[in-house]
């Protein structure tokens, strides 16, 4: 790890990259509940306003790993602005779309703001503090921020539509990123790493491409199912990641460079977030239904009563971290990981009247173990990362989530649709499933993580790489 010192202004820069971070987490799930009056407003049908989440989606998942080399390349906080100029016009953009069409490709655009700003954030955050307790505990803030993000969206795109409308669910942005590229310019410094003058374009268009293609299908393979084209299009994915593979062994500047790959500590750090990230938005996009179109509850009603699981989460965050330099990242996203398959079973219990106490429960015991999990995690990830790679290992911890998103969102709504949509069935079976991926993070954390990740991150950095491991110990 680099021995610079650390930033002087660096709790300020941690508030900003914040702000920042919220904006993109808040923009995967605020429009939630404004797409039916989004559909009302733009007399549109469904099919066609849901692709303003799949653009979002598509977009964002496939330009993390290309964005994160970019910002090691050209200069994190250079990149950081870009991104924010982007996110700022295409929220505008998106508040003034006359048509579903225009509104597609703003939202696109915004998925590309999005893949810009992640990984040059969160790799600003790495070179603000030096490696150690402090940077675990602005960690810890981060991870509390996703769950943040994950759970308020859908309080806030309820009030906020309800109060001033759908378009105003994208216009909010506009005065915050804004105030983000204002306070930005002046309060972080640029960061670049040394000797890492140009971008390995081709293997960063085929992997690009390959992301893409991998999480297309995997979002329409609960409406499409597993037929031909799926299949053709799955296996177009594979042949793109094996050419990627192959530009990547000759170049003399590869986007993903192997020394990564044989980290312990960041190989289970991302298998950890992956697997989370499944149970997460498997558990969310179930519970989203369940209260809508088994409990019939309004998206407002179902906001206030998920802002227990958003509290839990940042409490989950913070004391994770804590725990985890006291007990190792290890032991910690274990428990984590346990607290989230508890969660799901719990509401495995659900019925088709209702249990609001349930619910409550529910949420509080996985809103602690999502936040705790992640903030291991991504220490885990992290820790072992040189300060030249901080920009990629952000790219890939970012771009592990998003996959875990969109498979979870996939596979849990393919099994609640097996059972009727007014019905209570389809929607345990799916709680349960979120459960089965929550124990393969839990598999994930045990096996794949080092047993003194947080102790000693230095340390294990050093211990973590082997010559001649392709993966993990």
């Amino acid at each position: 790890m680099s021995d610079h010192r650390p930033d002087p202004r660096r709790w300020q820069v941690l508030v900003l990259l914040s702000a920042a971070f919220l904006m993109t987490v808040l923009d995967s799930t605020i429009l939630l509940t404004a797409l039916p009056s989004i559909e009302a407003g733009l007399e549109v049908s469904g099919a066609a306003v849901g692709w303003t989440v799949t653009g979002y989606g598509l977009a964002f998942s496939g330009l993390l790993l290309c964005c994160g080399r970019l910002a090691d390349v050209v200069g994190r906080k250079r990149v950081f602005l870009a991104g924010m100029v982007l996110r700022v016009l295409s929220a505008l953009f998106c508040g003034l779309a006359p048509s579903v069409e225009l509104l597609i490709a703003a939202r696109a655009l915004q998925g590309v703001s999005a893949a810009i700003i992640a990984p040059a954030a969160l790799s600003l955050l790495m070179t603000a503090f030096p490696d150690g307790p402090e940077r675990n505990r602005a960690l810890g803030i981060w991870g509390g921020l996703g769950g943040v993000g994950a759970t308020s969206g859908l309080l806030l795109g309820g009030v906020i539509t309800d109060v001033l409308g759908w378009r105003w669910v994208f216009l909010i942005n506009v005065p915050v990123g804004l105030a983000v590229l204002a306070v930005g310019s002046v309060l972080l410094r640029e960061a670049r790493a040394a000797g890492r003058g140009r971008l390995n374009v081709a293997g960063a268009l085929t992997v690009t491409a390959a992301l893409v293609l991998l999480v297309y299908t995997i979002i329409e393979l609960p409406s499409r199912g597993w037929t031909g084209a799926t299949a053709a299009a799955l296996g177009s994915s594979v042949a793109l990641f094996a050419a990627f593979w192959l530009i990547e062994t000759r170049s003399a500047a590869p986007l993903v460079p192997a020394r990564l790959l044989r980290s312990r500590s960041l190989v289970g750090g991302n298998a950890v977030v992956l697997a989370a990230g499944m149970a997460v938005d498997g558990m969310l996009i179930t519970l989203t239904g369940y209260v809508q179109q088994v409990m019939g509850w309004s998206a407002l009603r179902f906001g206030l009563v998920a802002a227990v699981m958003t509290v839990a989460s940042v409490a989950g965050g913070l004391s994770g971290q804590r725990a985890a330099l006291r007990f190792g990242v290890r032991r910690v996203a274990m428990v984590g990981a346990t607290l989230l398959v508890v969660g799901c079973l719990l509401l495995t219990q659900a019925s088709a009247a209702g249990s609001v106490g349930l619910l409550l429960v529910g949420q509080l015991i996985f809103g602690v173990g999502m936040g705790a999990t992640f903030v291991c995690a991504q220490i885990a990830a992290l820790s072992a990362t040189t300060e030249a790679d901080s920009g990629l290992a952000a790219g890939v911890v970012d771009t592990s989530f998003s996959m875990g998103t969109a498979l979870g969102i996939a596979i849990c709504t393919s099994v609640a649709a097996a059972g009727s949509a007014a019905r209570v069935d389809g929607h345990r079976a799916a709680f349960g499933t979120a459960g089965l991926l929550a124990l393969l993070g839990l598999a994930a954390a045990a096996w794949l993580l080092p047993r003194d990740s947080a102790r000693s991150p230095r340390g294990s950095a050093e211990r973590d790489t082997e010559p001649t491991a392709p993966t993990c110990r």
